[in-house]
């Protein structure tokens, strides 16, 4: 049950990560062909591709943390006991979750505000069709209740966001506790340069190993 739930998680994730590239992609051409080929624009194009790129950020945010992607520094850790990273590793994890959890109260009450109580404010430009208000059931006798979208729509990644990248720091802890992985940062370079001296032997298992191609493609 468990498994099958981050299953779905994750392609939930990196389906809507997907789709709003796509949208982004799609709305910015379509804008640029009708302002240079027709003397037009989509008046809304530009703050939905805004929006659409706060939730992208907020996606990305929790989907790096997933692949260990965010940038850090490790020239210390790496030199502690493999013990000690991951007990420096928990502790990583827990003043992240610290600080989501400061960042998902203010996105929550950010968020709740436009949700309930101002609930009849509207985006600037970009509107709000009358058959997906009904869907939602935003139509009364025949009028809909918005003419352009409601901001606690686009606002909802705000504690989405951070409730979905708390998820995904606890998850890493997890791994951590369980010695599946030892810190939250993405560290490649020298796994990198591991790689590339372990293909120059496999290719060149002849040559001294003062004289690599790695070390002569450096002169």
């Amino acid at each position: 049950m468990r498994q099958r739930l981050s299953r779905w998680i994750n392609t939930f994730e990196e389906t809507a990560i997907a789709v709003i590239l796509g949208l982004m992609v799609a709305i910015t051409f379509a804008n640029v062909v009708a302002r240079y080929l027709f003397h037009s624009g989509i008046l809304w194009g530009l703050e939905a591709t805004t929006y659409l790129f706060a939730w992208l950020v907020l996606f990305g945010m929790s989907y790096l943390v997933k692949h260990t992607a965010h940038l850090g520094v490790d020239a210390l850790i790496n030199i502690l006991p493999l013990r000690v990273q991951r007990l420096v590793g928990l502790l990583v994890v827990a003043i992240c979750l610290l600080y989501v959890g400061l960042l998902l109260k203010g996105g929550w009450d950010y968020w709740s505000k436009f949700a309930f109580k101002l609930n009849f404010l509207e985006v600037e430009d970009i509107p709000f069709p009358v058959w997906l208000q009904a869907l939602f059931g935003l139509v009364e006798d025949g009028d809909p209740r918005y003419e352009n979208l409601p901001r606690w729509i686009p606002y909802f990644i705000l504690p989405f966001g951070m409730a979905l990248m708390g998820l995904r720091f606890v998850q890493a802890g997890w791994r951590i506790w369980r010695g599946e992985q030892r810190m939250l940062i993405a560290s490649h370079e020298a796994d990198d340069l591991i790689e590339d001296i372990e293909e120059d032997i496999a290719e060149h298992p002849d040559l001294p190993s003062n004289d690599s191609p790695g070390k002569r493609r450096k002169r």
